[in-house]
């Protein structure tokens, strides 16, 4: 693939998983390039209803039209925790079919310089999801506490060396402000020991991680999304939820277990009351990209699906 095509990943599994009937009403939370979309369309009869919605909007701007102009289809600018509203105000609350969250981030916005997402495009330190509101990395950076740093990179990054990289940030904000994907991978690169270094993976992997998902709110919008979601699905409705790292991955599996275990004090009991009883089933098990599709696209080697059904 070019390095600028988002190819939408697990995309089989995703179709089977939401259990697609032709007259549905489905929801894309996270639109991203509309790869999804598309392909939930195409199995939509005349009856059916998509409604995809992201906050991002060179995500919104570069909708092609082949979606845009079906009557079935409708794209909202908004976020996944706004899911609720969204969706309140259609009047379709209970009767959505099957929601879809693809987490994490789009390929055109990791290949696209200017968006600040990659250490390995040199481009303004952004990171926004939606670049029209919110803290830039740079921003956060010049302004953020050590020890406030320090527990993002721990928290949000899993990253050990957390305190050498924090302190190695605060020094060189106090020389000049940090303004540049290049400037702050250069930063961490000479802040970690040497071993870390001679890694394939690059040392600044986890801080452009924190940092993202700090500057994003993306683990508060995925707990948000997830706990309104049950409401919004039908019975037997599917939640598919792709996550890309561990953090959101732990989040989704914890929700799905919680929502579809019987409370302890009524396990085993014959009769509980109706609003207790668990509201999902989880579907199988996690599903991961097959080596050839790892092999299509990289990008999909990270790639955990999970889904559960509304009873």
């Amino acid at each position: 693939m070019s390095s600028n095509e988002h190819v939408p990943v697990l995309l089989g599994p995703v179709l089977d998983g939401l259990d697609i009937k032709k007259d549905g009403c489905y929801v894309d939370g996270t639109f991203g390039r509309g790869g999804h979309s598309g392909e939930i369309l195409k199995r939509l009869n005349a009856n059916g209803r998509l409604i995809s919605i992201d906050r991002d909007p060179a995500a919104i701007a570069s909708a092609p039209k082949s979606l845009t102009d079906d009557p079935r289809f409708e794209l909202i600018r908004g976020c996944c925790a706004q899911l609720k509203s969204i969706i309140g105000e259609k009047e379709l609350s209970g009767k959505i079919d099957g929601l879809l969250f693809d987490l994490g981030v789009s390929s055109p916005q990791l290949d696209e310089a200017h968006r600040g997402f990659s250490f390995l495009r040199d481009g303004p330190l952004d990171m926004r999801m939606d670049p029209e509101s919110g803290t830039s990395a740079s921003e956060f950076l010049q302004h953020v506490e050590q020890k406030d740093l320090i527990r993002v990179l721990r928290q949000f990054g899993e990253e050990t060396h957390a305190p050498r990289i924090a302190r190695a940030i605060c020094d060189a904000r106090e020389k000049s402000p940090i303004e540049t994907t290049a400037q702050l991978a250069s930063i961490v690169e000479a802040a970690v020991p040497g071993k870390v270094r001679a890694q394939k993976r690059h040392p600044a992997t986890k801080t452009f991680q924190a940092i993202r998902i700090a500057i994003n709110g993306e683990l508060e919008q995925l707990e948000a999304a997830l706990d309104q979601s049950v409401d919004l699905l039908k019975q037997h409705g599917r939640l598919c939820v792709i996550s890309f790292h561990s953090l959101e991955d732990r989040m989704v599996k914890r929700f799905m277990r919680h929502a579809s275990s019987e409370p302890e004090q009524y396990r085993g009991m014959p009769t509980m009351p109706d609003e207790l009883r668990p509201k999902l089933a989880t579907v199988g098990k996690v599903i991961i990209a097959t080596p050839e599709e790892i092999q299509l696209n990289r990008r999909a080697r990270s790639a955990r699906l999970r889904i559960a059904e509304r009873t």
